[in-house]
């Protein structure tokens, strides 16, 4: 399998969104916020990007078990393969709610919950650490003798499938909704209002909520997002900033046995000398501010004309990462990383962006021309670098002058 069914579905994903957008102009709701959809797509960029190594690593693991320790031998009937879907999604729910149940996994999957809005972009928003802590739950697989491609192709799909349940546009849907995960389900689990905390697990199938006791039907619309907003469109931040909190916390409780158990409790846990467990508090409906920094409305198609060339260039990589070497796919990894967060933290007017912009486009625009060169490509593609280094930088000394013209973008 040399391309990850995700990679391959990207094109269905932004025709998807863009079918989203079209309901959202016609039916006159407010279902996107450039910011927050760029944040959402940035943390898939970075996901997929670390996961060129931290999947291999998983996989390898799995095969390493499957090919040297497997119990049983399948015939591949269609026996072998609904019991193969039945216990990968079962593993996928463990997974998923041990993710919130468990302090230390929860700083690997909060990501997927920081976003304030519920559409199809927040679909893509992805941790870049999920993985190490959640792999581990479908090893058993490996020992019963489920082929390794097999499962992570199995694997796969049941990630596209949750795809298109982020949504607001598709209201409850009858009988399905009694086997199978929906965007009614799913909405449920994205809210942060108390009743809804740590409810439907489900990856494909809402049977295993209702099998273990964690499911809640979706009564009011919930308000997204997590107990405590991460406030920025930094998708590298987002990543860390549960794990910083962390640090901060465990420095002040005084027990190496309470530290351990901090790491392995739920969110929200301290030990009694310091107030014990923080339950989610009740939304305030009336005082609740989604985080909408101020910035030249201008700035909206300067980042986009910025991302449309990210998303290309991180597409091509994907689809090629076969060719490249591991220091090649660091090296790239590490430049796409640099540009996705200034994308979003020029949205929060941060004043060391405005100098961060400017060093990446006079390095993007030089790293063009020594591609070119030591590559030996066509002598065009240098005029192609001169324009990008040339509109990028007029278009954004004008940003620059625009920096006290600020509007809210709602």
């Amino acid at each position: 399998m040399n391309l990850n069914p995700i990679v391959l579905s990207i094109p269905i994903f932004f025709i998807l969104i863009g079918i989203e957008l079209v309901v959202e102009r016609l039916s006159h709701r407010k279902l996107y916020r450039l910011p927050d959809a760029i944040a959402n797509l940035s943390c898939g960029i970075t996901s997929q990007l670390s996961g060129l190594f931290m999947r291999v690593f998983a996989i390898g693991i799995y095969e390493v078990l499957f090919a040297n320790f497997a119990f049983f031998s399948w015939d591949k009937t269609w026996v072998y393969w609904l019991v193969l879907f039945l216990l990968t999604d079962l593993a996928y729910y463990w997974a998923h709610r041990m993710s919130h149940e468990i302090n230390l996994f929860w700083g690997g999957h909060v990501v997927h919950h920081q976003s304030e809005e519920y559409n199809l972009s927040v679909a893509l928003r992805q941790s870049s650490f999920q993985v190490i802590w959640t792999f581990g739950f479908s090893l058993p697989l490996a020992f019963l003798g489920f082929d390794t491609l097999d499962f992570a192709l199995i694997s796969a799909l049941n990630t596209l499938y949750q795809f298109w349940i982020h949504t607001e546009t598709i209201n409850k849907m009858g009988w399905f909704e009694y086997v199978f995960n929906t965007p009614s389900h799913h909405r449920v689990h994205h809210g942060r209002n108390p009743k809804y905390i740590d409810k439907n697990h489900a990856g494909s199938l809402i049977i295993w909520d209702k099998m273990f006791g964690t499911f809640q039907a979706e009564e009011e619309r919930p308000t997204y997002g997590i107990t405590k907003p991460l406030n920025s469109w930094n998708a590298i931040w987002a990543n860390f900033s549960h794990y910083s909190e962390m640090a901060k916390e465990i420095k002040m409780i005084p027990s190496l046995k309470d530290k351990v158990k901090y790491l392995f409790m739920k969110p929200g846990w301290l030990p009694e000398s310091l107030g014990g467990y923080r339950p989610a508090p009740e939304v305030n409906k009336g005082s609740y501010q989604k985080y909408n920094p101020t910035y030249p409305v201008q700035l909206n198609y300067y980042v986009l004309f910025q991302y449309i060339l990210c998303l290309t260039a991180t597409a091509f990589f994907l689809f090629q990462q076969k060719n490249f070497n591991l220091y090649e796919k660091a090296e790239i990894t590490l430049l796409i990383s640099v540009w996705v967060v200034n994308c979003g933290v020029l949205f929060e007017q941060k004043k060391w962006v405005f100098f961060a912009e400017w060093i990446r486009i006079a390095l993007y625009t030089a790293l063009t021309f020594i591609i070119t060169y030591q590559l030996d490509l066509p002598g065009y593609f240098y005029w192609i670098g001169m324009g990008y280094g040339l509109v990028s930088g007029f278009w954004y000394s004008r940003l620059i002058s625009l920096r006290n013209e600020k509007v809210v973008v709602a």
